[in-house]
């Protein structure tokens, strides 16, 4: 009886060791028994924005997978999630959003991302709602704007250059509704989460959207909008939109093939032919 015994706690013992050695592998690590090191995998987790970063990737994914690399990319709506799911490790990178707004989640969530590579750039559009020409804006007119801390100022700074409000001087990007000093269409500036404003365009006289917003809801910078950003202007440098990861792996391999890929002829060329004009490859 003993030696049944200890037979089947042998068999038992293997079969855990077995079943370990499974789930190790389907952990999408593996590991060098002679050596000692972990290898890194060949899947690429990146959380994104559907248009235009989801769709970007989805041509990145081909190429990648030429090279032996799995990129997996889930879609997101919002502008929170995809931070914190880098930040825990539950995704290797995430596409969506600028410098500017990455540091400010930052700032606020006490994350820890950091830039991993410049993809594209999305110029920022007035485009219109109930009225189509800014010399028609009058008093109590409504324009909605981004909520967000780095958009709201930037959609304000854009006003500004066009002549519809003054803002104190010296804000820059870090402007407010309460910045703003001169008003003289006497204009309702409405504040909303980025992805509720063109939700709004049948109720307001304009509305100022983010380059995947604007997509998103069927505009095109060039044929609609009364007034954009120009490609070659500072705000192309400072709001290009980034491959993020958290700090300590923007050289892992996977990230570094990543970037290296999206900013290829191939997928600058897509972006060109693609997005007429609402997305601009980004080049150093």
């Amino acid at each position: 009886m003993k030696k049944q015994i200890l037979k089947v706690a042998v068999i038992g013992a293997l079969a855990a060791l077995v079943l370990t050695g499974c789930k190790k592998k389907d952990s999408g690590s593996s590991t060098d028994t002679a050596a000692g090191t972990t290898v890194e995998s060949k899947v690429i987790k990146v959380a994104a924005s559907t248009t235009p970063h989801a769709e970007i990737l989805s041509e990145a994914k081909k190429l990648l997978a030429e090279e032996g690399w799995d990129l997996q990319v889930t879609e997101f709506s919002d502008y929170v999630q995809p931070n914190l799911v880098v930040e825990s490790g539950d995704f290797d990178a995430n596409y969506f959003q600028h410098i500017p707004y990455l540091e400010s989640f930052n700032d606020e969530q006490k994350t820890h991302l950091v830039n991993a590579g410049g993809i594209h750039y999305e110029p920022f559009g007035i485009y219109p709602g109930k009225k189509d020409d800014l010399n028609d804006l009058a008093k109590g007119d409504v324009i909605a704007v981004p909520n967000d801390t780095t958009n709201e100022a930037r959609a304000l700074l854009l006003l500004q250059d066009n002549g519809i409000i003054t803002l104190n001087e010296g804000v820059g990007l870090e402007a407010t509704v309460n910045d703003i000093k001169e008003n003289p269409y006497g204009i309702e500036i409405q504040e909303l989460e980025a992805a509720q404003v063109s939700r709004v365009v049948p109720e307001v006289a304009f509305v100022v959207l983010n380059g995947n917003y604007a997509l998103e809801a069927g505009f095109s910078v060039a044929k609609d909008a009364v007034a954009y950003e120009a490609s070659d202007s500072e705000a192309a440098k400072t709001y290009v939109n980034v491959i993020a990861v958290k700090e300590g792996n923007e050289e892992k391999e996977g990230i570094q093939k990543l970037v290296e890929v999206l900013k290829s002829d191939k997928i600058q060329q897509f972006i060109t032919d693609t997005y007429d004009g609402a997305v601009v490859p980004f080049v150093e």
